[in-house]
């Protein structure tokens, strides 16, 4: 069911007699909202159960009596025959009881004739099956940025007449800011951003990466996606100039949104960046969401499986989910062709059927998630994933270039305290004729514990023995990498 518009969704619902309706929500306040919109507009009572108060009228006080226990709630239901909304809140620990299935059943039936429905709102259901048959879910639609701006609102006038709280933001730097509280609750959004403005007296640029540090907490607990703080930026990323050109094009949508919706262009779905190992592509993955100030979630689909029938499949979908809630974001997921190649017909379908799911959310994903997916061996990639429409774009990264490869020696020295002037970098540079950037990285650290170890500095002299006794992967592997160049060629845009 759509969830763009949840008030003309529930309406249909209740013209089309469904007498129990599921929203599975932690934020039930938002649901009883909803609930009470929909039942003004329809003209019907909204009645609400809770363990502690049994059920009552919404616009009374008082309770029926006796019915805090929810067969005796259901039992009064089923009895009354009442047009009304009931909103059953938290049930969800008590339909492992048969009885109180059954008389679910019993009260929710007499509404496929009856103006109203049963609402179950709350988080942890799973409906028995002949329950589940007889029920229509409704998703309730995370905040809108709107609903955040509110809600920043309230607070900074909640605290100010505390004390003097300095605002020190653009309107730009708000809007990213709200921009990225989307996932969390109004709940969660609130606490987040009453601690970041109390901590220091401001709301400030700063408080971006403090939402997104409470992110990171969400994704914790799922367990199946890994956060990566963000730590490189695109000066870390050596050459690559046509992939940065193109990813600084689109920049502009992630702090501009509303400009970019109005001039007609959506949030873009990522890139698929093929190539040689060692050159850059899971880098730019964490380069992207530093440059965007977005936060960077891994995908490792070996924590999907699992031996249970059914349980990966339904993991998949957590992790996709937790992905779509905490949008926007960046999705990385490295060495693409692991997860998805050839070992299907071992696993009783399982990649297969994941495979499916994937390349459909690929294809028609809800939520503003941006995917880096990265592959080395592009003759084991399913070629489904080479499909325009599943990735905006199909880059190369090939070996780098003599001055590409200075910079890279530029760049590890002087992020492990060598001045970088007291190198031949060019020298260096010519020396490591196809070496990747990793592998050269690897020759500076080779050559530091050298160094260290005879207690004398790093020298040209111990890099240049470093690159003798080192055989980069383009000799190696010279015929794969040649296959993979030749593969490139047409169909790919070079990132270099």
């Amino acid at each position: 069911m759509s969830t763009h518009d949840p008030f003309a969704d529930f309406e249909l619902l209740l013209r089309s007699r469904y007498g129990l309706i599921l929203i599975q929500t932690a934020e039930e306040d938002r649901a009883e909202s909803l609930i009470r919109h929909v039942a003004d507009a329809a003209s019907l009572p909204l009645l609400v159960w809770t363990r502690a108060k049994g059920l009552r009228r919404a616009d009374r006080d008082g309770s029926v009596y006796a019915t805090t226990d929810p067969g005796a709630a259901l039992d009064h239901i089923e009895r009354a025959r009442f047009p009304a909304i009931y909103q059953m809140r938290d049930l969800a620990s008590f339909l492992s009881d048969p009885l109180v299935v059954s008389k679910l059943k019993d009260a929710a039936r007499p509404f496929t004739e009856l103006a109203g429905a049963i609402v179950l709102t709350g988080t942890g259901y799973e409906l028995p099956e002949g329950l589940a048959l007889m029920a229509a879910d409704l998703q309730l639609p995370p905040p809108e940025v709107d609903e955040f701006r509110d809600l920043l609102r309230h607070i900074l006038r909640d605290l100010n007449r505390r004390g003097s709280i300095v605002v020190d933001q653009t309107p730009a730097e708000e809007q990213q800011l709200l921009q990225n509280l989307k996932g969390l609750t109004l709940m969660e959004a609130e606490k987040v951003l009453t601690k970041a403005i109390v901590e220091d007296g401001r709301l400030s640029p700063d408080d971006i990466r403090k939402v997104v540090a409470a992110k990171k907490s969400l994704i914790e607990r799922e367990g199946l996606l890994e956060y990566y703080p963000l730590e490189e930026s695109m000066s870390e990323v050596a050459d690559l100039v046509a992939l940065k050109d193109w990813l600084t094009k689109r920049q502009a949508i992630i702090s501009s949104p509303e400009r970019a919706s109005q001039f007609g262009l959506e949030f873009p779905k990522g890139v698929l960046l093929l190539g040689v190992p060692g050159c850059g592509k899971s880098l730019c993955a964490k380069a992207v969401a530093m440059e965007w100030s977005l936060p960077l979630l891994k995908l490792d689909p070996s924590n999907l499986y699992n031996k249970y029938i059914g349980e990966s499949e339904k993991n998949f979908k957590r992790a996709m989910a937790t992905a779509e809630r905490l949008a926007p974001v960046i999705l990385w997921i490295d060495e693409l062709e692991k997860a998805f190649s050839g070992a299907a017909e071992q696993d009783a379908g399982v990649t297969q059927r994941i495979l499916g799911s994937f390349l459909s959310w690929l294809q028609d994903r809800r939520g503003d998630v941006f995917v880096v997916a990265t592959a080395n061996d592009v003759s084991r990639l399913p070629a489904e994933f080479l499909r325009k429409g599943r990735f905006d774009e199909i880059f190369f990264v090939d070996l780098p270039d003599t001055a590409t490869r200075r910079r890279v020696f530029e760049i590890h020295l002087t992020r492990r305290s060598q001045d970088p002037d007291r190198f031949d970098l060019e020298a260096l540079a010519k020396s490591t004729d196809g070496f990747s950037g990793s592998e050269i990285e690897q020759v500076v650290v080779a050559g530091l514990y050298t160094a260290f170890s005879s207690r004398g500095e790093l020298t040209d002299q111990i890099l240049v023995h470093e690159i003798q006794v080192t055989r980069p992967l383009s000799q190696t592997m010279a015929e794969k990498i040649s296959a993979l160049r030749a593969w490139a060629a047409d169909r790919t845009v070079r990132a270099n």
